[in-house]
């Protein structure tokens, strides 16, 4: 067993903070006295993580305005980072998602002669194609989860390894409804709609209302249908005020977290574009997809984007599987018809759900991978790597 490296680490949101948990379970398994040290969430702390700062520090919305209000707090932690890693430099360093805090911070701590590691590929491939050249100068290796994307990097001179979607090892293949069903209160013959409006605070203000105001026209329509609602817990107050205002306060059941527990129980979800519609897929579920922002944010984003597509499913099939109703298209009466199309399809058009079905069970089969291991063995390499 090779000695102990340290390891500094930054990971930003909730969904940063879960793949470095699963990236130091492997690195564990390789040196069990690890240290590492940097910017880190609960599921890292868990693993003997040693956060300097907490994660949610860098856990901002896209170009919203909350951004502008923390630039200057997020600059001051990236500058003391900097700092304090340059003084004392680790073994490698692991930037986890969080491009825009990341790529610039191993570029200065690379030109360093620190080896630097980036952790899930940037979007180069749906939109900001710009930020090749920034990946190329901050990266020794970077660690895909989409199995096109080392194909993609080797073209612009960049090393990397697919290490699978993390997401495809914890999803069971066939998730169990029964169970799930039966946890929620939800009745085995219920036809049921989970709703997914999104983990954000912005996502909440644009998406929510337009959401529920369409499950008010599926009430209408199908007054039978069970609707049950994943909310994050710091923003349920504000979930459940939403949908008293849409009169749906006696018909939504919201939950507390438990989203994966409303994709396994659930017929058909209404659900924001983000990780979360891969994570319906994965769990073989129709989807119909919705996104509403900021209108400045949208120009910015349509005026960078390099697909047809926005939602991971439809992405990853290069083709528009599921429907996408974004921005003015989302409207409350587009997405309730949707909505109901596929409830339609699951009592008439047998051929259509087994094609999905196939579809999605194939898409898992593809994405997963024995994730920690793999990561930790291309991150093993980087370190024992001559310097270039």
């Amino acid at each position: 067993m090779s000695q102990s490296p340290r390891v500094a680490m930054v990971a930003g949101e909730t969904s940063g903070d879960l793949l470095a948990g699963l990236l130091l379970d492997g690195l564990r398994d390789l040196w069990p006295d690890l240290v590492s040290q940097g910017i880190g969430g609960p599921q890292m702390a868990r693993r003997g993580f040693d956060a300097w700062w907490p994660s949610d520090k860098l856990a901002v919305h896209g170009y919203s305005f909350e951004l502008m209000r923390r630039l200057a707090e997020i600059i001051g932690i990236r500058k003391r980072l900097r700092a304090r890693l340059l003084q004392d430099k680790p073994g490698v360093f692991i930037g986890v998602d969080a491009p825009d805090f990341n790529l610039g911070l191993e570029t200065d701590l690379r030109a360093a002669g620190i080896k630097t590691v980036h952790f899930v590929c940037p979007s180069i491939w749906a939109w900001r194609a710009d930020r090749v050249e920034k990946i190329r100068r901050a990266a020794d290796h970077v660690l895909c989860i989409f199995p096109f994307e080392p194909e993609l990097l080797a073209h612009h001179g960049i090393a990397a390894t697919y290490v699978g979607h993390p997401l495809a090892g914890v999803i069971p293949m066939v998730p169990d409804r029964a169970a799930a069903r039966a946890l929620l209160g939800l009745e085995q013959g219920d036809a049921v709609l989970a709703i997914l409006p999104g983990s954000r605070s912005a996502e909440v203000q644009y998406i929510t209302p337009k959401f529920f105001q369409a499950a008010a026209l599926i009430h209408q329509a199908q007054p039978a249908i069970k609707m049950v609602v994943p909310a994050v817990p710091a923003l349920r107050e504000r979930i459940e005020h939403l949908a008293r205002e849409c009169g749906l306060g006696e018909v939504l059941i919201i939950v507390s977290g438990q989203s994966h527990q409303v994709l396994a129980a659930c017929d058909v979800t209404l659900i924001a574009s983000g990780t979360a519609t891969l994570e319906a897929a994965l769990f073989k579920r129709p989807m119909v997809i919705g996104y509403h922002m900021h209108p400045l944010s949208w120009r910015l984003m349509r005026r960078k984007q390099l697909q047809p597509w926005v939602g991971l499913p439809n992405i990853l099939s290069g083709e528009f599987v599921v429907p996408e109703l974004l921005q003015d298209a989302a409207t409350p009466q587009s997405l309730a018809a949707a909505v109901l199309d596929w409830f339609h399809a699951l009592d008439h058009d047998a051929a259509r759900m087994a094609a999905l079905h196939l579809r999605f069970t194939a898409l898992h089969e593809s994405l997963r991978r024995n994730t920690p291991q793999l990561a930790a063995n291309a991150i093993q390499k980087v370190l024992t790597a001559p310097p270039v």
